[in-house]
């Protein structure tokens, strides 16, 4: 033993004029490793990261625990952060009960300065600009050019084109799309894209995001990258310009430890299936004009004119962005609309059908006969349906008014009763689903 250690060390001296002798398992146990021994990757790390705008988690489970909160339900990962409950998605903010963050909301759009490094423009850059009438209740959305683009196809270039979403509730209902320009890494288009119907509360809580995409024939189309633009930083009626750079789509946000991680997911999940259970789809929009009417004088009522007592005139102007219900892409749609509660079901009023478009124009009225302080006790139901020859017609969405109503409903109910002979008009967002059940015709 002694005899093959002093061969050894013999070996590995080196003496002059000769040349340093090292077996190949003497060369695999040296470290050549120029600096610390970085850990190998968990399982963890192939899980989707937490967000960007948040601080990663401990990877030490002593220093850092966690305590998640599943709508009431806590799953607890080795004791409690000074006694706080925080969210499973979000590090470091308080949890509400089981509610999800929401990623759609992050500016992730990085403006364009001459501080800007490389890394930055990567994957090119977006200009386009946003506009919102405030009066008619319209978001235009002009893109200019992009440059820089990354190539996509095997000529080194790109066929590409932008694709805008609102969100949340992103959808092909509120999906627009530019024209595709072939064969460029820097391409121009000059192309404005309108939103109808968007309301002031759509401009505080919604988030446009402007994905640049390439288009392939053979396969699927390919994504390039994304800027995403919270719509409050867009003042009424004023045109705000924007150069940005183009974006990966910001990570899911997730536990960081393996441990963490396959417990995090089932309270994720369940989180998620409430969260499912409380949202309600964005199916279009509705343009709904109210006005309460006062019977005439006798002498200012017009010759011939049949008189009537006083009353609600429900006008169905418009819809926009529509979810398409057939095959073909489109809907068949019409509007109904209920004054509830009717115990002989005799205000039920239907439009007519408009074939194939996501985007009709009605232009009727419905007169319901009843006096102001009745009307405040009742709920008009507003419904949009698909059309359907020979078996059930689809449920599209629908808004109910009343003085129990949210949001935009509530305010627009308000206003009619409070300004009597005076007409009002207000989009609204329909959703798959209503207060109470909707029946199928």
């Amino acid at each position: 033993m002694e005899r093959k250690e002093d061969k050894m060390v013999s070996s590995m001296t080196v003496r002059k004029g000769k040349k340093l002798s090292i077996s190949i398992q003497e060369h695999m146990a040296i470290d050549v490793c120029p600096g610390p021994i970085r850990p190998i990757r968990t399982i963890s790390a192939y899980f989707p990261r937490l967000s960007p705008t948040s601080e990663p988690l401990s990877p030490n489970p002593n220093s850092s625990s966690l305590v998640l909160s599943s709508g009431g339900t806590d799953c607890r990962m080795g004791g409690s952060v000074g006694g706080r409950l925080l969210s499973p998605l979000l590090p470091g903010v308080m949890g509400g009960g089981g509610s999800l963050s929401l990623q759609s909301s992050l500016d992730t759009s990085v403006e364009i300065n001459s501080s800007d490094s490389d890394d930055c423009t990567a994957l090119g850059t977006l200009e386009f600009d946003l506009r919102y009438e405030q009066a008619s209740c319209e978001l235009h959305c002009t893109i200019l050019r992009a440059k820089g683009l990354k190539p996509m196809d095997f000529n080194g270039l790109a066929d590409p084109y932008v694709k805008l979403h609102l969100l949340p509730g992103a959808c092909r209902a509120n999906k627009l799309k530019t024209k595709i320009v072939r064969n460029t890494l820097n391409p121009v288009w000059n192309e404005t894209l309108t939103y109808v119907g968007i309301t002031e509360e759509d401009m505080h809580r919604k988030t446009l995001r402007l994905s640049v995409c390439d288009e392939d024939k053979l396969t699927h189309n390919e994504f390039i990258g994304e800027s995403r633009v919270p719509l409050k930083r867009v003042k009424p009626d004023q045109t705000k310009h924007f150069h940005t750079c183009l974006e990966h789509p910001p990570p899911l946000p997730s536990p960081t430890a393996m441990g963490a991680a396959l417990r995090g997911i089932s309270c994720y999940l369940r989180e998620w299936e409430n969260e499912q259970l409380n949202s309600l789809e964005e199916r279009g929009r509705l343009l709904l004009s109210l006005q309460f009417l006062t019977p005439p004088d006798e002498g200012k009522r017009a010759v011939g004119e049949v008189r009537r007592g006083e009353g609600l005139c429900v006008g169905v102007q418009r819809c926009a962005h529509l979810a398409a219900m057939d095959v073909n892409g489109f809907s068949d749609p019409y509007v109904k609309t209920y004054l509830k509660p009717d115990t002989q079901k005799k205000s039920k009023h239907k439009t007519a059908v408009i074939k194939k478009t996501l985007n009709p124009e009605f232009n009727e009225e419905f007169f319901y006969e009843i006096s102001l302080s009745e009307l405040s006790n009742k709920t008009l139901e507003v419904t949009v349906w698909d059309y359907d020859l020979g078996r059930s017609n689809d449920f599209i969405g629908g808004v109910c008014l009343s003085c129990h109503s949210q949001g935009d409903a509530h305010r627009h109910w308000m206003e009619c009763l409070k300004n009597k002979g005076q007409r009002v008009e207000r989009w609204h967002v329909l959703t798959n689903e209503l207060p109470r059940s909707v029946s199928h015709d």
